[in-house]
C-alpha cells in the first residue's frame, strides 16, 4: 500500500524482510495446535495421533489400538491433489510454501484458485519472479470474470506472469534448479524456476481410511451423507466439513456443520442442513470478494435483472489511498429491487462486501 503513496507523502518504498515475516506469522500459530490438544484432553477426550482405519462399521483400528464406537464422526478435511506427472517428486504444495525460510529468486505455482493467486500475491510483493500455470482459460473460475479480468491484469503489472490452457508434463531437476516442461495448445514449453509449487485444488483427505470396510458411501466430492450429515449407508457414522459430500471450502460453514452434527449424534437427527448466504473472499491485493449470485447464475433464474458494472478508481475510497484498482459488479431483481449477487474488488473489499450482506441478498 505504501507503493501506492510514494511522492504523495510517503518518501521510501518499503520491502518485506522474508524471515521476520514468517516469524511473525509463527507466532500465532504454531501454539494452536498445541493449546487446542491441551484444551480437549481438559475435556476428557483421549486422542490419537495416527491416521484410523475401518476395521468394520463400528470399529476403527489406531496406532496398534482397536477403537469401538456406536456412533462415528469423520472430520478428515482435504490433501492437495496429486499431479501424476513424471518428476512428481520434485514439487513442493501449499504447506511448503507457508515454512519457507526463504524465499526462492522464482517460482512456478501450478493452480490459479484462492491459493495460488493469494500466493502468487505474497511472493511478488516479497520479491520473487512469480508464474502462475493452470489447465482453465482464467484464474478464479467460481469469481465474476469481469473482476477477474480486471484482477489479472493488475497482478501482470506487479510482475505475476499467466500462463492458461497449459498442461504440466514433467519436473526435471537441474543443477540449480528445476525445469518444468508443459503443453499449450499442443505444443510442448518449458521454463526455469528454483520451486515448483502444487497448488491445483485440493480432494477429502480419505484415502487411508478403509472406507470400503466401514461400509461408507463416498465419491469424488467426499463422503456421501444426508441432509443430517449421516452418512447414506452406514447410519452409525457422520462427516462435516470439507470431507463430506455437502461441503462448501469455506470455514465459517464448516464450524455450522459441526455444531448441527454433534446435536444430530447426540439428540437423534433434528437439524437439517441449510447453506446460508455465504460472502467469499480472495485475499489479493486489492482483495476480490463475491455473496450471492453471479450474472450467469441470475440470467437463468430472473427474467428481468439490472447489472451494475464499472470500475472506479476515481471514487474517493480509492483516491485517498491511491489505489490502482477498484471496481463492483452489483446484480439486482429489478422487478423487485432486491440485490441478488455482489461482486466487489478493492483493498477493503472483503469488509464492504460482510457491511452489504444482509437477509435482502438472495442466494
Amino acid at each position: 500500500m505504501t507503493q501506492n503513496l510514494i511522492g504523495k507523502g510517503i518518501c521510501k518504498s518499503t520491502t518485506i524482510n522474508w524471515e521476520q515475516l514468517q516469524k511473525f506469522k509463527r507466532s500465532f500459530t504454531e501454539n494452536i495446535p498445541a493449546s487446542t490438544e491441551k484444551k480437549l484432553k481438559e475435556l476428557g477426550m483421549k486422542l490419537y495421533h495416527q491416521s484410523p482405519k475401518f476395521v468394520d462399521e463400528h470399529t476403527l483400528l489406531v496406532e496398534g489400538e482397536t477403537v469401538t464406537a456406536s456412533q462415528i464422526l469423520i472430520v478428515t478435511g482435504l490433501v492437495p491433489r496429486t499431479l501424476s506427472i513424471t518428476g512428481s517428486k520434485h514439487i513442493k504444495i501449499s504447506d511448503d510454501f507457508l515454512n519457507l525460510k526463504k524465499l526462492p529468486k522464482s517460482i512456478v505455482l501450478i493452480g490459479a484458485g484462492y491459493i495460488g493467486m493469494e500466493f502468487a500475491h505474497i511472493a511478488a510483493r516479497s520479491g520473487a519472479e512469480v508464474t502462475v500455470i493452470d489447465t482453465g482459460k482464467r484464474p478464479l473460475k467460481a469469481f465474476d470474470p469481469d473482476l477477474v479480468k480486471e484482477l489479472t491484469k493488475y497482478s501482470e503489472s506487479i510482475g505475476i506472469k499467466f500462463i492458461f490452457g497449459a498442461k504440466p508434463i514433467a519436473v526435471k531437476k537441474k543443477r540449480k534448479r528445476f525445469k518444468l516442461s508443459y503443453e499449450v495448445k499442443g505444443a510442448s514449453k518449458t521454463i526455469k524456476t528454483y520451486v515448483v509449487f502444487n497448488i491445483a485444488g485440493r480432494v477429502p483427505a480419505l484415502s487411508n481410511l478403509d472406507l470400503e470396510r466401514g461400509n461408507i458411501a463416498f465419491n469424488e466430492i467426499g463422503i456421501e451423507t444426508n441432509v443430517y450429515l449421516q452418512s447414506a449407508s452406514n447410519s452409525n457414522v457422520y462427516a462435516c466439513g470439507d470431507v463430506s459430500d455437502k461441503n462448501v471450502p469455506l470455514t465459517p460453514l464448516s464450524g455450522r456443520q459441526g455444531h448441527l452434527v454433534l446435536e444430530n449424534m447426540l439428540k437423534g437427527n433434528q437439524q437439517q442442513l441449510e447453506v446460508p448466504v455465504i460472502p467469499s473472499l480472495v485475499f489479493t491485493l486489492p482483495n476480490l470478494a463475491t455473496v450471492g449470485y453471479s450474472e450467469k447464475e441470475v440470467s437463468s433464474k430472473y427474467k428481468n435483472i439490472r447489472v451494475n458494472f464499472e470500475v472506479e478508481t476515481g471514487w474517493f475510497n480509492a483516491k485517498h489511498i491511491n489505489v490502482p484498482l477498484y471496481a463492483y459488479k452489483i446484480i439486482t431483481n429489478d422487478r423487485t429491487g432486491e440485490i441478488v449477487g455482489a461482486h466487489l474488488l478493492g483493498p477493503h473489499a472483503g469488509k464492504q462486501l460482510i457491511f452489504l450482506h444482509s437477509p435482502s441478498i438472495r442466494g
